[in-house]
């Protein structure tokens, strides 16, 4: 969209009325690197043969294969390429058996506010 020899409009004027930094119009994106995709490939196939290994076991692994990684490079590729360890996550919103779960009293009620509602308990030790 942006013509560098426009007789009439600079690159800057044009950059201007499209909204864009010129900045932008000069980068260009680097590639991954070798190693990187190398890396990557070896993360894909271990992880497709063991689906349970986190971001700690990787980084474990690849070092024994003799990759000096840290494990915030482990994390960021396995980020990218949208894997991560499968296991049974907690299920802590989950009610047990007879578990009885108080409503929310104050939904829905007109002047609600904040510090609205307070309540005190007293017991008595004996």
């Amino acid at each position: 969209m942006i013509e560098g020899d426009h007789p009439q409009l600079s690159v800057r004027r044009q950059c201007t009325l499209l909204g864009l930094p010129r900045s932008s119009l000069y980068y260009q994106p680097r590639g991954e690197s070798a190693e990187t995709l190398h890396l990557m490939r070896l993360l894909d196939t271990q992880y497709t043969a063991t689906p349970f290994y986190g971001m700690r076991r990787l980084t474990a692994w690849l070092r024994t294969q003799g990759y000096p990684v840290t494990h915030k490079r482990v994390a960021r590729r396995m980020q990218q390429r949208g894997i991560e360890a499968l296991y049974t996550k907690p299920h802590l919103s989950q009610a047990t058996a007879g578990q009885v779960i108080d409503p929310y009293l104050w939904r829905g009620v007109k002047g609600a506010r904040v510090n609205h509602g307070w309540s005190t308990a007293i017991t008595s030790m004996r």
